[in-house]
């Protein structure tokens, strides 16, 4: 039984959700966290439906484990009842007495400043106005609202409770490693860390508690705003590979660029990396589309798994080819890594 962080190592949009739900499904945890904030959006699709979460974790999909929302997270009231809602988790969520509140005065002072909407390209969510008010400690917390008076607990002490018991549990991060306020392409990043150190410190464990980091890579890079893209293709030739995207919470379209090996070398640093995980394997080579065992793969999208394993060191354990949550080459017990 482990305590794993699920972390992206790129610039979001890696497909954390689509990994974190195909984790809830087979290793069934005890308890899931979600940190961040609404502006970052997890899709999961399972069963032929989809869910876009900017707050409840991924791992909603395992009936049974408990869903809990850190102390660093920052939420909004409408979007958390919406999402509760939507799941069918009435009576599974908590959220932290200390999980910032994001306010509608947020979201209105970011929609005026034209830095914010222009050069940067924030998402207006209201999560940098409300990460400043915490900073000046003077954000509103979640236990200063009766309406989450049935819902708060203390996450911190429930998911070290639960780890030392021996239960599995897994933190789940959000955007990715490079729109780190301190380690990414600054100014064009977010306003917290994004790196699996900083998740842990979000939930309230420390580091010897964690088993595992599993840094999550898409098969193409993409990134929307401003800010650096080594590599950048056009739109036009993004949509020739099948790379074109939009964004979960904006909605707009993501910019592309090829898999980046430098970037991906320095995430697994970052993050201490433990395993990687690999999505969108079919868009780079469609003859694996919902592949599901490893020797089924194609021989080339073996070769480039493997490639991707000597340069970076770390063992690619888990393989998504494909939107569904379960369309996945879970190579954990080949490798030693883990029950399947």
């Amino acid at each position: 039984m482990t305590l794993s962080i699920v972390v992206g190592g790129f610039f979001g949009d890696e497909g954390k959700g689509k990994i974190s739900a195909y984790l809830a499904l087979r290793d069934k945890p005890a308890i899931a966290v979600r940190c961040g904030a609404v502006n970052a959006g997890h899709t999961v699709v399972y069963n032929g439906k989809k869910w876009k979460l900017r707050t409840i974790p991924s791992f909603f999909v395992n009936p049974t484990t408990k869903l809990m929302i850190a102390p660093g997270a920052l939420i909004r009231l409408d979007i958390l009842f919406k999402e509760i809602e939507e799941t069918g988790t009435r009576g599974r969520v908590v959220v932290d007495k200390h999980t910032g509140v994001i306010e509608k005065r947020h979201v209105e002072e970011e929609k005026k400043n034209a830095y914010l909407s222009g050069k940067i390209g924030s998402t207006l969510q209201g999560v940098g106005a409300a990460m400043s008010d915490r900073v000046m400690r003077r954000l509103r917390l979640a236990k200063d609202f009766p309406e989450l008076k049935d819902i708060v607990d203390d996450v911190s002490l429930r998911v070290n409770e639960a780890v030392d018991r021996g239960e599995t549990v897994y933190i789940e991060g959000t955007q990715g490693t490079y729109l780190s306020l301190y380690h990414g392409t600054y100014p064009y990043v977010t306003s917290r860390d994004t790196t699996a150190s900083a998740f842990a410190s979000e939930v309230g464990v420390g580091p010897r508690k964690v088993d595992e980091v599993i840094v999550v890579f898409k098969a193409y890079v993409t990134r929307v705003g401003g800010g650096p893209l080594p590599g950048e293709i056009s739109l036009e030739e993004a949509e020739r590979r099948g790379w074109a995207e939009k964004a979960t919470v904006t909605g707009r379209v993501r910019r592309a660029a090829p898999f980046n090996i430098e970037l991906a070398r320095r995430a697994v640093m970052l993050n201490s990396a433990t395993q990687i995980a690999i999505t969108k394997l079919d868009v780079l080579f469609p003859e694996n589309r919902g592949v599901r065992d490893w020797r089924k793969l194609s021989s080339r999208a073996r070769k480039w798994i493997e490639e991707l394993e000597e340069a970076l060191k770390v063992s690619v354990t888990l393989i998504g080819t494909g939107e569904e949550a379960l369309d996945v080459v879970d190579r954990r017990i080949e490798l030693g890594l883990g029950e399947n």
